[in-house]
């Protein structure tokens, strides 16, 4: 694997502000989740989740939407990404100046249910129509295939129904295709086989890879991604995070842990380490948290 000094190998999305916080009771404020899109943009990220255009009363964390993307939309550094789960989340993400949205499609019927109160046949109808409109207003568009490793409520999700939503997703035309482990029971082999599915289904478009570490492989399943052909991947400052439709659900891999893995393998993210570390300890001590999941901000870098 080579190492570049100019242009990252792996890029990273950071989602912190709006996976991180969407799970936590503690509220936090409008002027924090704005600190810290730009404690993550001075580290070296660039594309951020900043927000979801979700219910209010369903996900209070993001009543503020709006807000926070007006507090950070003209720093040229940010590519600033609103998750959206339906048209009138669009028409929000549109009208509040985002850049780019991703859409949600949930491969389970039984999460899809309790995430967006429909199945996921009609949750690949709505992409389709928010993918037209989408790009009709100027915006990049990803989809993301939420529980393609697994449901809690279904179980087992076979990969010939994920590769099946995502043929159908990709006759909207998206700029990029992601996958989501949803609620961290995803092993490698699982990895390859639906990034290699995807490949074989249309083998241009980027492929972006979102996991959690709720069983300890979030990190084998990041680098398994990149062995199969994944250009992008999700992280969080601190391991924070977790879906609210999920029971049981836990943190994102940690940007910090994830940044240090791949620079030690000698694939260039552009991100800083040690920025996002303390990052991460400091928005963990925002939410309450005794400490910050992630390790690296304990352990330290090495060599020191």
């Amino acid at each position: 694997m080579r190492r570049c000094a100019q242009v990252p190998d792996i890029e990273i999305v950071e989602v912190s502000p709006r996976d991180g916080l969407q799970n936590e009771a503690r509220l936090v404020s409008t002027e924090d989740k704005a600190t810290l899109v730009r404690r993550c943009l001075d580290a070296g990220v660039r594309r951020i989740e900043v927000t979801a255009f979700a219910r209010p009363d369903l996900v209070p964390q993001m009543a503020d939407a709006e807000d926070v993307i007006a507090a950070v939309r003209d720093d040229p550094r940010l590519r600033s990404i609103g998750l959206v789960l339906n048209r009138r989340g669009l028409d929000r993400a549109v009208a509040a100046g985002c850049d780019e949205v991703t859409v949600v499609v949930v491969a389970s019927d039984g999460l899809a249910l309790r995430n967006q109160g429909v199945d996921t046949a009609a949750q690949v109808s709505t992409w389709q129509q928010v993918a037209a409109d989408a790009r009709a207003a100027g915006l990049a568009t990803t989809v993301m295939i939420a529980a393609a490793f697994g449901c809690p409520f279904d179980g087992e999700v076979p990969s010939a129904r994920v590769l099946d939503v995502a043929r159908a997703c990709l006759e909207a035309g998206p700029d990029e295709v992601a996958i989501a482990d949803t609620i961290g029971v995803g092993v490698p082999a699982q990895v390859r086989e639906l990034v290699g599915g995807i490949r074989g289904l249309d083998a241009s478009v980027p492929i972006r890879a979102h996991f959690h570490n709720t069983r300890n492989t979030g990190y084998a399943n990041a680098i398994a991604a990149i062995e199969a052909g994944v250009s992008v991947l999700d992280a969080s400052a601190g391991g924070i995070g977790g879906c609210p439709f999920a029971p049981g659900a836990t943190g994102n891999i940690a940007t910090e842990d994830l940044t240090y893995l791949l620079d030690r393998s000698g694939i260039a993210t552009g991100v800083d380490r040690e920025s996002v570390a303390a990052t991460g300890a400091w928005i963990s001590a925002r939410l309450g948290l005794q400490q910050a999941p992630a390790l690296l901000g304990r352990a330290g870098g090495f060599p020191a």
